[in-house]
């Protein structure tokens, strides 16, 4: 998954931590190998690959994160597509020197651009244009670290907190009662912190445009682009989000990058505390989110 995790576990014997983690840790790299689109052998990859040529079987695992794409797909507006990754072979943002591309270039990513399109059910899932592509990127890392701490919790541990790169999930309080504390970095120093969200069993995600991006004559182009559009979104540096669930607010947070200046009435419809960064470095909280605000 391209990051650095770490997982805590407290109030238990060693032997069951270990067991625990371990179960845990297998997890998150079993759906790394069956979502990465980086593997020749993945279910993301076999179903590009099928593109315009034949529908491919799939699991019910695999059908419940379509209708989770859906879903958010439907809450965005559009703009959250796991169809859009093909604006990757527009926008390379390891390219050096860096460089913009062209309008046509944008173009013809967009032409294979379009969540409807795609003929799906709970069985098979068919990209009806050769060149297509799904992309579970957006919603697989945050799907992992839920599925870590349910296996952590279902053995029986009351305390632990999962760190995938980022998307914390937190299983209870830490053993002595207190909350998880998690710390919103700010976007344009990787040392600082803007603000601390404390968690009681719940989870925080952070979207932002500082982990991949290009500068080009002074202005910065993130990795976060509008499928509409096929350009990055520039209205805020990051969007972290607290809800129940990691896949909520990993989902949320970038959709609330993507949103623009809409994002602080769609997170408030969603009923959910937030910190934005706006793009001059100033903050707005949604719902209840601060510094030592409690989030359950």
């Amino acid at each position: 998954m391209a990051s650095v995790h770490e997982m805590h576990v407290a109030g238990t014997d060693r032997d069951t931590a270990d067991r625990a983690a371990r179960a845990a840790i297998a997890d998150v790299k079993r759906i790394e190998a069956k979502y990465s689109r980086y593997r020749d052998d993945s279910v993301t990859t076999a179903i590009n690959r099928a593109a315009g040529a034949r529908a491919v079987a799939i699991d019910a695992e695999t059908a419940s994160l379509l209708h989770y794409a859906d879903r958010c797909h439907a809450l965005a507006d559009g703009r959250f597509d796991i169809t859009s990754g093909v604006l990757r072979r527009a926008w390379d943002f390891k390219r050096r020197p860096p460089r913009l591309p062209s309008a046509g270039e944008i173009a013809a990513a967009r032409d294979l651009i379009g969540w409807p399109r795609v003929d799906w059910s709970d069985e098979r899932v068919f990209l009806p244009h050769a060149g297509m592509e799904l992309d579970f990127g957006g919603i697989a890392k945050e799907y992992a670290a839920d599925r870590a701490a349910a296996i952590v919790r279902d053995a029986g541990i009351a305390h632990a907190l999962v760190n995938l790169g980022g998307d914390v999930r937190a299983i209870g309080p830490r053993a002595d009662g207190s909350p998880w504390r998690v710390g919103i970095r700010d976007p344009r120093n990787a040392e600082g912190i803007v603000a601390t969200m404390l968690v009681d069993d719940g989870a925080v995600a952070t979207s932002g445009d500082y982990e991949r991006y290009i500068e080009v004559d002074g202005r910065r182009y993130c990795h976060l682009l509008d499928p509409r559009t096929g350009m990055p979104v520039d209205h805020w540096r990051s969007a972290s989000v607290a809800a129940p669930l990691a896949i909520l607010a990993g989902s949320y947070a970038t959709i609330a990058m993507l949103q623009g200046e809409c994002a602080e009435r769609f997170l408030a419809e969603q009923k959910v505390d937030a910190l934005l960064v706006k793009a001059d470095g100033s903050l707005r909280r949604i719902g209840h989110a601060a510094s030592e605000q409690l989030v359950r």
